[in-house]
């Protein structure tokens, strides 16, 4: 992310800060919400919202970068302590989807104007520090799986997306929506679905 220039006064990253959250709940409720409805959601005149974001993509791709950092930080957090490789990818995938709810809706956005490229690439050290799980559970037997780990963890983090978008259509209950994405990805990797079903519901107690 692009840091703020040096002279912003607190009262002025507050304004920011506020944008941008109301920003996130504006376009959950209505994707295509304009700089001015945004505006006056957060109680700001549009002056005041371009001034911090030269326009509606600078804004969404500020978002982007703001939901990837917190993808980053659940995926190490869900995984932490956890010994048991299969309960670690389960954790991480809980835990990433309790983030990635509440953006998803920027997955839809970003292919109108950040576009999913910019998000994979933004995603790099997450897919990597999976690869690296994935790796080490294919070296022990833990998961089986025809592709190599680099592609392995490139399919889990597609099917996250997928999973956003059935949620974003309809097609999957937001509650449900991270368990069936932990048993899926956990069973994507060669784990019985007996043993991921109770390896979620274990972690999701």
């Amino acid at each position: 992310m692009t840091p703020m220039t040096t002279g912003h006064s607190p009262r002025a990253e507050a304004n920011r800060r506020n944008i941008l959250d109301v920003a996130l709940a504006e376009l959950l409720r209505d994707p295509d919400a304009s700089m001015d409805q945004i505006a006056r959601a957060a109680g700001v005149v549009r002056r005041t919202v371009y001034g911090h974001f030269p326009s509606r993509e600078a804004l969404i791709s500020t978002l982007v970068d703001g939901a990837v950092e917190a993808v980053a930080a659940a995926d190490a957090a869900g995984r932490e302590g956890i010994d048991d490789l299969a309960q670690a990818v389960a954790g991480s995938v809980l835990a990433v989807w309790k983030v990635a709810d509440r953006y998803r809706i920027l997955v839809a956005l970003a292919q109108r104007s950040v576009t999913m490229e910019g998000i994979i690439e933004r995603l790099a050290p997450v897919r990597q520090a999976s690869t690296e799980l994935l790796q080490r559970g294919l070296d022990e037997g833990v998961f089986v799986s025809p592709l190599p780990a680099p592609a392995l963890a490139y399919v889990h983090e597609q099917m996250m997306f997928a999973v956003m978008e059935a949620v974003n259509h309809g097609l999957l209950d937001a509650q449900e929506a991270g368990r069936s994405a932990a048993v899926t990805v956990l069973t994507a990797a060669g784990v019985p679905a007996s043993l991921a079903t109770a390896l979620v519901a274990k972690l999701s107690d």
